[in-house]
């Protein structure tokens, strides 16, 4: 039989098999040793092949094979550096939630999930999400950040998913699609959820005022039916996030406005660092790249971890 993930617990997936029903799986024993070095050999969005158990219980299953994937969204745990973690695969787009504060989603975050997402061919979308609870000089803020990214090619929305602002025009680009929803816990992907398809109920939690993040309500990925033609997943909130498998000579390929300068550098494996007649450090200086963006990708290349962070103007806080 034949069916994709759409949910996974760790050691059983919940699969929807071509004839639309619902089966609890488990993996056959030597599946995690073929070459899958993540922690979860099999992620929401998988097809998969499935026999049914031989035990006779009804929607029981056991997966032997998994189709290629199309592309997916992998990351490093910033704390366990050696432990790769799949968050969904064969996704036509990822929605990143973005929140200038309560919580703040800072720029090193945002960019090194789009490189990671460019890396693997995830279309992202950004969503500045809570725009209802800004006053002007915040709003003036995000539409700084909103201006940045838009420059270099992304999407970016602000939205209230509280109030419903711009809702229908997220729904919109949803139909017919496979969508992933992420961010840092409390961002309100949750609430998003609830606000495009109110029966769904996804549980949801206030912030927490004393530490000013996120309650975790979605503690596995799952993925759900819209009534609009339409599949969401719902991931847990990440609060690093590490990039995997990369040279350090290829994450420039990732942040498209550096790729773009790339060819006009005098050395064609260049890295942008101490460099002679570089053009991106020539971009830099004139303000055409964003020092924000040339910061993360220092800390990128250079190898640290996200132990500090940068705000929306570049500056290491």
């Amino acid at each position: 039989m034949e069916g994709t993930v759409y949910k996974s617990t760790g050691s059983w997936y919940t699969v929807k098999a071509t004839d639309g029903l619902f089966y609890e799986c488990r993996i056959k024993g030597k599946f995690r040793i073929k070459g899958i070095k993540s922690t979860n050999p099999i992620a929401v969005g998988d097809k998969v092949h499935f026999e049914l158990d031989d035990k006779g219980e009804e929607h029981v299953g056991v997966i032997h094979s998994i189709d290629d994937r199309k592309n997916y969204i992998i990351r490093k745990s910033v704390n366990l550096s050696k432990q790769t973690h799949i968050i969904a695969a064969n996704l036509d787009q990822v929605f990143l939630l973005i929140t200038l504060n309560n919580p703040t989603t800072y720029t090193i975050f945002i960019d090194r999930f789009l490189v990671t997402a460019e890396a693997y061919e995830v279309p992202v979308v950004l969503v500045f999400n809570k725009i209802d609870t800004y006053n002007k000089e915040e709003m003036d803020e995000v539409k700084f950040l909103a201006a940045l990214y838009r420059e270099i090619g992304y999407t970016c929305i602000g939205i209230s998913a509280k109030t419903g602002k711009n809702v229908d025009r997220i729904k919109e680009m949803m139909t017919g699609k496979i969508s992933m929803f992420a961010g840092h816990s409390g961002v309100g992907k949750s609430t998003l959820i609830n606000a495009i398809e109110p029966n769904l109920d996804i549980k949801t939690a206030e912030i927490s005022e004393q530490h000013l993040q996120g309650q975790h309500t979605t503690t596995f990925a799952e993925m759900f039916d819209l009534s609009f033609e339409a599949q969401i997943i719902d991931t847990p909130g990440i609060k690093g996030f590490g990039i995997v498998d990369m040279e350090r000579e290829e994450i420039g390929d990732y942040f498209p406005e550096l790729f773009e300068l790339k060819q006009d550098c005098k050395f064609n494996n260049c890295i942008h660092l101490d460099e002679p007649k570089c053009a991106v450090k020539d971009a830099l200086e004139e303000g055409k790249v964003s020092y924000s963006r040339y910061r993360s990708y220092l800390q990128m290349i250079t190898g640290e971890e996200e132990n500090y962070r940068i705000d929306i103007h570049g500056e290491r806080k």
